[in-house]
């Protein structure tokens, strides 16, 4: 059973949501950080990437952007910009974008939980990335970015959700991206026991982003014995029918000892090519490939998609072992300097970008992995391909906060 708790949040005056609010530490450079914080005191980037108020050359990693990271904190909820709730609650998050929307209960899950398994993952951690989590819990004593969790969805929570949307919500802002971020409380100590029973009688939740910030909250629960509110982590929990996993496109940076004539000579072995095409895959076993100038659209012949597993059946899966290994030498995905990987969001059209600017020989764009194979591959104890998976709209840092 998947144990949930509600908890005392801390979160930013509404009207100062818009100002306080940010996408997560991990999904932007520190340059890119700097300079949306620029004159924007109240901005969260000052907590999550503090270093971005040191000198430039400083390593992200020293004591001091620890330190600086709690500096700033500290200062937020001494100046009232971030107030903690008086006493646990659950809480409704709603993203629009576009017109996908999604919500999600926000509560804190078990660290236990996710040691045994009943939490699932389905991609390996590094452990410099574990490291600076861990740093940044301890240094602020609470978790500022919540993990993003999936559960099977369950129709009686939706019609909790749907009624408390009927309210006015407290939170309600569009960030400049667009995003619409909205959140509910739920007080109700009532409809608090039925939300915990409907998760308690779940099997199991799923990690669909913040592999790192659930493995680092409980190499911290473990270093404190469950001490405090240790013992529990940051979550936004999404039923699985309402999200959409965006592809995660590959760029090369040679075609190696091969022109491009060459390379598609090899690859006829492996896919059915059609030159032209828009570069967005419309099924599951379809990629484009750009490659000088021109999109070919390439579909995995029948006799190599065939019967798989769920995991061996991932277009990234039979990617990396019929094309990126043997072919372009790329072993090891995680440490090769030949590959890289950007996010869906940016389209086909940063692949072209990219390969046009000749600081890449060729593009991969890849269609969506599905949540049903993320959820088989999770329940089969299996680890996906690094980059397998971009989840959008991104949840906002410092909308809700968990001190520990």
């Amino acid at each position: 059973m998947a144990q949930i708790k509600p908890f005392a949040a801390l979160r930013p005056k509404p009207l100062l949501a818009p100002k306080i609010c940010e996408l997560p530490y991990d999904v932007m450079s520190s340059a890119e950080a700097r300079e949306i914080a620029h004159g924007n005191p109240l901005s969260f980037l000052h907590v999550s990437k503090p270093e971005i108020d040191l000198p430039e050359d400083t390593d992200v990693y020293d004591a001091k952007v620890y330190a600086k990271g709690r500096e700033n904190f500290s200062r937020m909820m001494a100046e009232g910009s971030l107030q903690k709730d008086d006493k646990p609650c659950f809480y409704f998050y709603r993203q629009i974008m576009g017109q996908h929307s999604q919500t999600g209960l926000v509560a804190v899950a078990s660290c236990q939980d996710y040691l045994d398994g009943i939490i699932k993952k389905h991609e390996f951690t590094r452990p410099d990335k574990e490291d600076d989590r861990v740093r940044h819990m301890e240094a602020l004593d609470s978790q500022t970015g919540p993990v993003f969790l999936v559960y099977r969805a369950v129709p009686k929570l939706e019609e909790l959700a749907a009624t408390h949307k009927e309210q006015p919500p407290e939170i309600d802002f569009t960030a400049a991206d667009g995003i619409r971020h909205s959140s509910w409380t739920v007080r109700d100590p009532a409809v608090l026991a039925e939300i915990s029973a409907a998760f308690a009688a779940m099997p199991s939740l799923y990690i669909a982003d913040g592999h790192h910030r659930s493995a680092a909250a409980a190499r911290v629960y473990q270093s404190r014995h469950g001490a405090g509110g240790s013992a529990w982590f940051l979550s936004v929990i999404f039923p699985h029918t309402q999200l959409r996993i965006l592809p995660y496109n590959r760029v090369l940076k040679n075609l190696p000892g091969q022109s491009s004539g060459q390379l598609l000579k090899k690859l006829e072995s492996i896919f059915q090519i059609t030159p032209g095409g828009t570069g967005q895959p419309a099924a599951k076993h379809e990629l484009g490939l750009f490659v000088k100038g021109q999109w070919h659209s390439l579909r995995f012949r029948p006799e190599i998609a065939g019967r798989q597993t769920a995991l061996d059946g991932l277009d990234v899966s039979l990617l990396q072992k019929h094309v990126l290994g043997p072919i372009f030498g790329i072993d090891d995905p995680r440490t090769s300097k030949g590959i890289q990987f950007v996010g869906g969001i940016r389209g086909p059209a940063e692949l072209e970008k990219l390969v046009n600017s000749k600081e890449f020989a060729g593009a991969f764009s890849m269609y969506p992995t599905g949540l049903e194979d993320l959820m088989a591959i999770a329940d089969a104890g299996g680890i996906m391909p690094p980059k397998s998976t971009w989840f959008e709209p991104k949840l906002r840092d410092a909308m809700f906060c968990h001190l520990i």
